[in-house]
């Protein structure tokens, strides 16, 4: 939108939250709550957004970075104090400013136009966005004249009997004329017992000189939800999730069970896709079409292809490419590629491989810095033994290779095109193509043993 500013605010300590961690940095389903802040205010256009930062300022400015200008608020001494820290980057510009918190997590770009909408056709100075609470204990009532406009805010604590009876409240986000916001900033007195300047003082001063004061009720108020303790986040993650869901449901998504799916805000699912319960789908997951995923997945970055199954299982940092087949209990971890119709079964383990097209770790097994090709069977307890205790080296079983049962590939190693491994080898050389390799030794029988030793031990 054409000269479209906001103030984010969030220097304060967040004592309640009784973490290490800036309030503004934790996360809702995945991104942390400046980040769904700054992305709406993006998607809205908003052409430049200043954050006013103050505890553990250096942490928030280090993650958002370019993203905003920043305004030191040294000091806590109220929300219009931390406004006119932006003084002297937006003062001076002509348009419409935004004033809303940084915990507040979960307003839509839709909610915020709806806003600047009625702020410009109500031709007012200030729009409150408001909310219609049941039960508004605790809120500033909002209340209004005959013709409509703001009258006054009045605190919970302040409130008549009739006043508390009003259900709309302040949700803490003002739409602004700037120049005026900045003329009545000046004029915001801290005469009241926290000897705080309050931002909602600027609407009784700008009532005083004649201003239209308008408000704007939100349509859904538990968009206005603010999170200042880990019940409120919890709250916060659960509406934003359900948001989520809702959206690829929609979009085409099956999710078997809505109560018991998580996904994050960046994930990308295909149509025809199946989710069961127990999923979690986390940072910038990416999943294709007609794919089932679940129960009790758990994929992190992950890119999956078209077709492909995954179940039971944990995946990180990994390209799984189409018609794959992950799981039951599987772990896929970091830097693992898995080709088109490949597979990885139970109690199997890849680290930082490329298993090829067609290619099979069926159970009980580990590949750890691999480079697996076309067409091979990884069979059970087969292990490629990466590590000499300092360095991690790597091992290559070539097209069409076979590895037998509780082979050791002792790295660095390479098993050539279409060879195979025999069962219980420790392979420490190379293996060329279409050979076999045999590193084991020989069986011996020793007769009637058994019975000697029986005899013995039962003495």
């Amino acid at each position: 939108m054409e000269n479209l500013y906001a103030v984010v605010l969030a220097a304060g300590k967040g004592t309640r939250m009784k973490s290490k961690k800036h309030k503004v940095l934790h996360p809702v389903c995945g991104k942390p709550m400046i980040d769904h802040i700054l992305d709406m205010l993006s998607e809205l256009g908003v052409k430049e957004s200043v954050l006013v930062v103050g505890h553990n300022a250096e942490a928030v400015q280090e993650y958002v970075g370019d993203r905003a200008r920043y305004a030191i608020q040294e000091n806590q001494l109220g929300t219009a104090h931390a406004v006119m820290q932006a003084e002297s980057i937006l003062a001076d510009q002509e348009g419409i400013t935004l004033v809303l918190n940084g915990d507040h997590p979960l307003f839509t770009p839709e909610t915020m136009e709806d806003l600047v909408k009625h702020h410009r056709e109500t031709q007012a100075a200030a729009t409150i966005l408001t909310a219609v609470f049941e039960d508004p204990a605790g809120y500033g009532r909002i209340i209004r004249n005959e013709d409509h406009s703001v009258d006054r805010i009045v605190e919970h604590k302040d409130a008549s009997e009739e006043e508390r009876k009003v259900k709309e409240v302040n949700t803490g986000t003002f739409c602004f004329d700037n120049r005026k916001l900045w003329q009545a900033l000046t004029k915001v007195g801290n005469d009241n017992a926290q000897g705080e300047y309050y931002l909602p003082d600027v609407i009784g001063i700008l009532n005083e000189e004649g201003e239209r004061v308008s408000a704007r009720p939100i349509q859904d108020a538990g968009e206005a939800l603010g999170v200042n303790n880990r019940v409120q986040l919890a709250e916060a993650e659960k509406q934003m999730r359900k948001r989520i869901l809702l959206k690829h449901m929609m979009n085409g998504v099956t999710i078997i069970d809505p109560d018991n799916t998580y996904i994050d805000a960046e994930v990308v699912i295909g149509p025809d896709t199946v989710i069961h319960p127990g999923t979690f789908l986390r940072g910038k997951t990416q999943i294709g079409e007609d794919c089932t995923v679940g129960p009790h997945a758990d994929l992190t970055d992950i890119a999956v292809g078209d077709g492909t199954s995954i179940s039971h299982s944990f995946l990180k940092g990994s390209e799984i490419l189409a018609e794959a087949t992950v799981g039951p209990f599987s772990y896929i971890r970091p830097g693992t590629h898995m080709g088109e119709k490949s597979k990885v079964g139970a109690f199997a383990e890849l680290k930082n491989t490329r298993l090829g097209e067609g290619s099979k770790v069926p159970h009980l097994s580990y590949a750890g810095d691999a480079d697996i090709g076309k067409g091979v069977n990884f069979s059970c307890g087969a292990i490629t033994v990466n590590y000499d205790g300092i360095n991690k080296h790597r091992t290559t079983v070539e097209d069409g290779a076979f590895v037998g049962c509780n082979v050791n590939l002792v790295a660095p190693v390479r098993v050539g095109k279409g060879a195979y491994v025999a069962a219980g080898s420790t392979v420490t050389d190379d293996v060329p193509e279409e050979a076999l390799a045999i590193a084991r030794e020989r069986q011996t029988n020793k007769e009637d043993y058994a019975k000697k030793l029986k005899d013995r031990l039962s003495k």
